[in-house]
């Protein structure tokens, strides 16, 4: 095996991480850490295939360069391809947010529509969220008129998450209830929803 100059191992050294590395973000961090143990790794092993054929030191240098371009180009598409995995739970992410977005518009428009009407969130007692037959959820309300003649009721009912993120939201509407006189309805979400779900009386009013 032919010695070559120590100076030629320092191109073995890897690249040293920089405040700019750290302060990169996360995906792009990743996409350089990975170039560099590539690069690390093509580079090492270039030059043990130089030392054992007795290649210059020219020609493992530029087999070595080659062959680090192509292990970042590797890395880069892997990166690419993470990039483009995060950017879908994205977009599935911002189209349930505009769905429940949606559910809200319409269910407020519905109470808001009517004119005249009297607040009523008092009339209103909601249950614990079920499933119902479709596999969405559901919650029954208890409606009591507390008022001194008939009256019909809107209520919007919003669906949560845990934490008290809206994540549906629907409207239910009682015809002509008699003074001092109770009645059921359910509110039914419109979509699949995961994990703990509380219901609760946003709007109601009764006209």
């Amino acid at each position: 095996m032919d010695r070559q100059p120590l100076t030629r191992a320092r191109a073995l050294t890897p690249p040293r991480v920089t405040a700019q590395d750290l302060d990169a973000p996360p995906l792009r961090r990743q996409r350089r850490a990975v170039a560099a143990v590539l690069a690390a790794a093509v580079v090492g092993t270039a030059a043990l295939a130089g030392c054992s054929s007795g290649k210059s030191a020219s020609s493992v240098a530029s087999e070595a360069a080659a062959a680090v371009e192509k292990g970042a180009s590797a890395a880069a598409s892997a990166a690419s391809a993470l990039a483009s995995v995060a950017g879908g739970a994205g977009s599935a992410i911002a189209s349930a947010e505009a769905q429940a977005s949606a559910a809200v518009s319409a269910a407020s428009s519905a109470v808001a529509g009517i004119k005249g009407g009297l607040d009523a969130k008092g009339d209103v007692a909601a249950g614990a969220v079920t499933t119902g037959s479709d596999g969405k959820p559901q919650v029954q309300l208890t409606v009591t008129n507390h008022g001194q003649q008939s009256y019909r009721y809107v209520i919007q009912v919003n669906f949560t998450d845990a934490s008290g993120n809206v994540q549906d939201a629907a409207a239910v509407t009682i015809q002509d209830l008699a003074v001092g006189q109770s009645t059921q309805a359910t509110a039914h979400a419109h979509r699949d929803l995961s994990g703990t779900v509380k219901a609760e009386v946003a709007n109601a009013v009764r006209y």
